[in-house]
């Protein structure tokens, strides 16, 4: 009686041509899987870095600082004196922020009038230093003075008394104090009271309207 072991061996060994072409196509297919996706991934366009920062300009460095310097000086600049006028003479009355015009008399005395036409209240402003200025009386020929004791009086001659410092205040009105003296390290301020009579300098401030003057020019 016949066996068929061999046969069916040779059955189990041998695999019709289709299948085996398609196991091939198969293994085919995963084995170029991952270089199909490689292939893609590499097909990116590659990022370029971004360009560096330019440069800081000298030219608008340089301007700003000139900007910044150009307002430190006008932030920092106060023009308070008529620094630009030494040497130079001038006809005014002094109007007071009290509505006195100052004047000096023929004996020195130093007050306030209400009249326009007096003749003492016409006065010579002359600097003789930066920020520094004389006045003087053109009729008496008397000079406005304050001494160490803050008396304002008319000195017959130029002195150390007579040196003024004019500032320009904030209301535009001008102050006119001591260049020599100071009472307790304050400057005294020439002054006329409401009643038109010369205050004493060491009880005289800057803020104190009766201190201001304003310059009115003679023609």
């Amino acid at each position: 009686m016949c066996k068929w072991t061999v046969t069916k061996g040779a059955a189990a060994w041998f695999r019709p041509p289709r299948v085996c072409a398609l196991l091939l196509l198969l293994a085919l297919l995963c084995s170029s899987l991952p270089v199909a996706c490689h292939g893609a991934r590499s097909s990116r366009p590659a990022r370029s870095p971004p360009p560096p920062p330019p440069p800081p300009s000298r030219v608008a460095t340089n301007s700003s600082s000139s900007a910044v310097a150009a307002a430190a000086v006008v932030v920092g600049r106060h023009v308070r004196s008529y620094s630009h006028l030494t040497g130079d003479v001038r006809k005014r009355k002094l109007f007071s922020y009290q509505k006195f015009f100052l004047r000096i008399d023929k004996n020195g005395t130093v007050n306030g009038t209400k009249s326009k036409d007096d003749p003492f209240s016409i006065l010579e402003i002359k600097s003789v230093d930066v920020g520094i200025v004389a006045i003087k009386g053109l009729d008496s020929n008397y000079y406005l003075a304050i001494n160490k004791k803050g008396v304002v009086y008319g000195a017959r001659e130029f002195g150390i008394d007579c040196k003024l410092i004019e500032r320009i205040e904030e209301n535009r009105y001008n102050t006119y104090a001591s260049a020599e003296w100071r009472n307790k390290k304050k400057p005294m301020f020439v002054g006329l009271s409401a009643n038109g009579k010369p205050m004493r300098a060491k009880k005289t401030r800057r803020k104190n309207t009766a201190t201001h003057f304003l310059p009115i020019p003679i023609p």
